[in-house]
């Protein structure tokens, strides 16, 4: 291949890259920017663009609010309708801020709250999720609606649902999937606003009756930085209610079989050994044992060692303390050369090369303990 060609090749090569990795970016950059479920601005399948843009295309006028503060800069009265998707992310503290701005509101509708939140809204309130079933859709049921707006006669369909315990509309066997508490409308199918299961049943009428009820929309989107230091999760506020009596159970149990399975230690037991060797019997035949290898080198060493810890415990010293400290206290103690004292206690000495050598070195460290133990 010829310079030119290979100089063409590498130039179409880098513009496929740079076009994929444009399409790849422009493709992607809606959901990247608003991931969130029910996101009023995500267009893929989980978003809620479409509802909101329904909305506006019906004259209501929408607005969104991403934060605690920017929420609380729209402007909010009786011909607002208050919308709160992402209800994870809000805390304590923000559902209060929430509920003191939009107290003027029309209505304020929570999509899908969390068991935690609930019991913020009111304590006690038990909610179920809905066991999914493609062929089933939930009416409404509800001849009076859902603060002031009128649902009766449509169904609803999603994949997921939350039920929340007491009286509502589109009701099942645990609660109802809408149903307003202390002012604030609780709804339980979250799916039913998204862009893929909006057109399933009666979806879409019903989030265009609940929250283009009125002429103006507010549509929150809370932010996990809203939330104060006092809101922070701690463990405790992860456990259910009953670990702590459950522990306490435990504990209890656990003393009552401590004191049915608790035996008193009585006095140790002795058990005679089979054999009682007397210590100068186990001398007597180490040295049966050196003589007859032959090895006058260990036996010296033996003697040294046992020599040196004398020594050393007689003269306040270490036991463990080497032989050339052991010697020159022993020369200080009888005022004798410590060339002399070493020449018995160091082991690099040259061993004995026969056995009366070793019994007239055997005598000398005896002489040696002697004359130290008299000092």
């Amino acid at each position: 291949m010829t310079r030119p060609s290979r100089t063409r090749m590498r130039a179409a090569i880098v513009v496929a890259v740079v076009l994929a990795l444009a399409a790849a970016v422009w493709s992607t950059r809606g959901t990247e920017q608003y991931p969130g479920a029910a996101d009023p601005r995500n267009p893929g399948p989980d978003g809620a663009q479409a509802v909101a843009r329904v909305l506006a295309d019906q004259g209501v006028e929408v607005t969104i609010a991403r934060s605690a503060d920017a929420f609380e800069e729209a402007a909010v009265d009786g011909g607002t309708t208050v919308v709160v998707s992402g209800t994870e992310q809000l805390a304590p503290s923000t559902l209060a801020r929430l509920r003191e701005h939009a107290a003027a509101a029309g209505r304020v509708v929570l999509v899908e709250p969390r068991h935690a939140l609930l019991q913020e809204i009111e304590p006690g309130l038990g909610s179920l999720p809905v066991p999914a079933d493609d062929d089933a859709a939930v009416a409404a049921r509800c001849a009076d609606g859902v603060a002031g707006v009128a649902l009766d006669g449509l169904t609803i369909e999603a994949d997921r649902a939350t039920s929340y315990a007491g009286d509502g509309c589109f009701p099942d066997d645990v609660g109802a999937l809408v149903r307003e508490v202390d002012g604030l409308v609780l709804f339980g199918a979250g799916q039913a606003l998204t862009n893929d299961q909006v057109t399933r049943a009666d979806n879409a009428a019903v989030a265009l009756r609940l929250l283009g009820h009125d002429p103006r929309l507010v549509w929150y989107v809370p932010d996990a930085a809203d939330a104060v230091g006092d809101d922070a999760v701690t463990i405790g506020s992860l456990l259910p209610d009953w670990i702590g009596p459950g522990l306490w159970v435990l504990v209890l149990a656990g003393s009552a079989l401590l004191l049915w399975r608790f035996r008193r230690l009585g006095p140790l037991s002795t058990e005679p050994l089979p054999v009682v060797v007397r210590a100068v019997e186990t001398a007597r035949s180490r040295g049966r044992m050196y003589r007859r290898s032959g090895d006058r080198a260990h036996a010296a060493r033996a003697l040294r060692r046992a020599a040196c810890a004398d020594l050393a415990g007689r003269l306040r010293l270490d036991r463990g303390a080497p032989p050339p400290v052991v010697a020159e206290a022993v020369a200080r103690q009888l005022d004798a050369p410590v060339e002399s004292i070493a020449v018995l206690l160091d082991d690099d000495r040259t061993p004995p090369a026969t056995d009366q050598d070793l019994v007239r070195f055997a005598q000398d460290l005896a002489q040696l303990r002697r004359e130290v133990r008299r000092s």
